[in-house]
């Protein structure tokens, strides 16, 4: 079994493994932020600034991020709450370090997914507290007080990561350099790091009494259709801008892990059954994106 196969594997039968063992392993939610800046660590360490570049499809794509995160909420409140946060979730979480990864198996360039992930991830780590300190206002707790509070905790799993790696580049560039030639290692974390939210979910649903299963199908639903509308949109974005993969997977690929633990952290948790079945719905995209890049290769 070749090595992308395996790691498209990994991802389903850590859901199952989660999903069977979450007694045992829903109590390791806290470690799910150190999973987080260790993933996001590793890649950053091979990140030149000299590389990055910000570039019209960058806008493009961020644009949608913030624009379409904020309307569906609102849009999606009028019906449910728990779907509009998960549908909000969905869109809103930066792209997944994987991403560049896949990616570069597509064909696509790794600056124009580097640069964007970069900056994704510094204004979701902006942008999110922002917003959850408006929609979930703490009771008792001020506006600011609860954005500092929140701001507090995504700070450290977002930003600092990289200003790790920024430091590890200019101060001790042969580790830096020998960290980056580990980065499998970030793909095994997350696989970890998604048994235990997956073994969280689950018993967060399943000691819900009133959580109906219209509403697991109406957030499992909310994530496909997200997926898909993400990944044909920045492709749409991408092509304008010559690199149609990149332009996909910067915006359909998401850090669900990230995303998954932000809902269960300042949403309602019931929430987080969006961005986990997004899981689901990338795997299967990805993989049928892999298949048709393989067979067109093999009719050439």
């Amino acid at each position: 079994m070749s090595r992308n196969n395996l790691q498209t594997l990994l991802m389903p039968v850590a859901m199952i493994v989660g999903g069977a063992l979450h007694n045992q392993l829903g109590g390791l939610g806290w470690l799910t932020p150190w999973f987080l800046f260790v993933m996001l660590f590793i890649p950053f360490c091979g990140v030149r600034m000299g590389e990055m570049r910000l570039t019209g499809l960058h806008l493009a794509l961020l644009t949608f991020q913030a624009v379409v995160s904020v309307g569906v909420y609102l849009l999606t409140r009028l019906w449910d709450v728990d779907v509009a946060q998960g549908a909000m979730i969905c869109v809103l979480a930066p792209t997944a370090s994987a991403g560049v990864v896949m990616a570069a198996m597509l064909g696509a360039r790794i600056s124009t997914m580097l640069s964007y992930s970069l900056l994704i991830n510094f204004a979701v780590a902006l942008g999110a507290p922002l917003f959850f300190s408006i929609i979930m206002p703490a009771g008792g707790v001020s506006f600011g007080a609860s954005f500092v509070t929140i701001l507090g905790r995504v700070i450290p799993v977002i930003v600092m990561p990289f200003v790790v790696a920024v430091a590890l580049q200019r101060f001790a560039p042969r580790v830096a350099e020998t960290v980056q030639r580990f980065r499998i290692v970030s793909f095994y974390l997350w696989v970890v790091a998604l048994t235990i939210v997956t073994a969280r979910t689950v018993n967060f649903v399943a000691s819900q009494e009133g959580l109906t299963l219209a509403k697991g199908f109406a957030l499992a639903g909310a994530a496909l259709v997200l997926c898909l509308v993400q990944f044909f949109t920045g492709r749409f974005f991408g092509r304008r801008y010559g690199d149609a993969v990149a332009g996909g997977q910067a915006l359909g690929q998401k850090n669900t892990i990230l995303a998954i633990w932000l809902a269960q952290s300042y949403l309602n948790p019931v929430s987080s059954i969006a961005p986990a079945a997004y899981v689901l719905w990338q795997t299967i995209f990805n993989s049928v994106q892999l298949y048709l890049k393989s067979r067109r290769q093999r009719d050439c």
